[in-house]
């Protein structure tokens, strides 16, 4: 059910509400303490002229992308589909018109849904609710019927989901809502009977088919019961998952592709988040990163798409990915004339740049030899010292691809 996932390996996350016409982050609503009744004028003001799903899904592929995660629902409980659940939602099906474009550009479709929702009168005033100062006593189970309506609607009205994220669960005894005030097995069980080829995350609070980390990258693989579980980073652009206007901490294209490599090479994707405008269009600085980002992947695809973590272990400066026989050297630090890779003597047939096709030749130090003229300090025994350029190539991260031999 995973293999799809595990070969795409990159996906773009889309944050769209009315907190995009807010342009404050899309917990505008809790950090300001907006009641409900205040916060659904932004409903009347919600224009998504210049929202054109296929050009996102256009722009999604073309930056190497191969699925997209779109918010159906976020906490503010606005919905961009033709819920007949409530009338707080878009004058336009944008979930129908999401889902077609990414048919259509061939991307696997993953909807976003949050548990909570700040703007139904049954949900309870928790830690997070933006009326945390004035509590009130609610009961979650007259929300509980509503939120399984609305997934059983997206899961049933729009064909095939590929991916269903849900968004979250507090620990138990933290102030939050638990997996029992979803119901959270039944939930699971609905999304198995409905849609049994899709994945869905851990966020039900219960075991999912991945984990999702959040705006951190994992320094080693992630485990469940001592084996490898998928995974996926969630990381924003620049610390914001909705469109805020005035944030400019952008992460830099050389950034965005070393976190890549990074999860590639640990086992998981990369989940790389834009939140359109008001308006419904991905920002011009979002679009230049994507861009940038698909420039690089137009080159380098074959180390990110069906890579995993290599059988070897790199030297410091260095992240391998490996797909088959080709192992994938990202080089993070650029050396100066030599690469010391320890442990593939004799098990080299080509080296070559990946972004050209450029050859890069080599010499082995043999395991039971001593290495040539460059005592004292020399590599260990079993080494491959490729000769490099001077000059770093101009690609946002040199990959090296080195077949191996069988």
């Amino acid at each position: 059910m995973t293999a799809w996932f595990a070969k795409a390996r990159f996906g773009l996350f889309l944050h769209f509400g009315l907190y995009s016409v807010a342009a404050r982050h899309e917990w505008v609503m809790n950090y300001e303490e907006i009641p409900p009744d205040v916060y659904e004028r932004y409903a009347e003001f919600f224009e998504p002229d210049l929202f054109d799903a296929r050009a996102i899904a256009r722009a999604a592929r073309e930056a190497g992308q191969r699925y997209a995660v779109l918010t159906a629902k976020h906490h503010e409980g606005f919905c961009l589909w033709d819920t007949a659940t409530t009338d707080f939602k878009s004058p336009r099906d944008l979930v129908l018109e999401y889902v077609e474009a990414c048919r259509a550009e061939g991307l696997k479709v993953g909807l976003y849904y949050s548990l909570l929702d700040w703007h139904h009168p049954d949900y309870p005033v928790d830690r997070h609710h933006p009326l945390r100062a004035h509590p009130e006593k609610r009961d979650i189970s007259k929300y509980r019927p509503y939120l399984h309506a609305q997934v059983r609607e997206l899961l049933t009205d729009y064909g095939q989901i590929d991916y269903l994220f849900f968004d979250f669960t507090d620990e138990p005894g933290s102030g939050g809502t638990t997996p029992q005030d979803w119901d959270a097995e039944a939930l699971m069980a609905m999304c198995r009977e409905l849609q049994p080829g899709m994945i869905v995350n851990d966020r039900l609070g219960i075991p999912g088919d991945l984990v999702t980390p959040e705006q951190y990258q994992p320094v080693r693989p992630l485990l469940r019961d001592g084996r490898p579980v998928p995974w996926e980073a969630c990381q924003t652009v620049n610390g914001s998952w909705g469109y805020h206007r005035d944030n400019h901490d952008f992460k830099t294209p050389e950034m965005i592709v070393r976190m890549l490599a990074g999860s590639v090479a640990l086992g998981g994707n990369l989940l790389l988040n834009v939140g359109p405008t008001g308006r419904g269009e991905i920002a011009p600085v979002d679009a230049a990163l994507l861009a940038a980002v698909g420039e690089w992947m137009r080159r380098h695809s074959p180390a990110i798409h069906g890579a995993g973590p290599a059988d070897h272990v790199p030297p410091s400066g260095v992240t391998y990915t490996q797909r088959g026989d080709r192992l994938y050297a990202h080089l993070f630090d650029w050396p100066f004339g030599l690469l010391h890779l320890p442990g593939l003597a004799g098990r080299v047939r080509f080296a070559r740049f990946l972004h050209d096709g450029s050859e890069i030749r080599y010499r082995e130090i043999p395991p039971d030899q001593e290495a040539f003229n460059l005592t004292p300090a020399a590599p260990d025994p079993g080494t491959l010292t490729l000769t490099l350029p001077v000059h770093r190539p101009e690609v946002a991260l040199p990959v090296i691809e080195i077949l191996l031999t069988s």
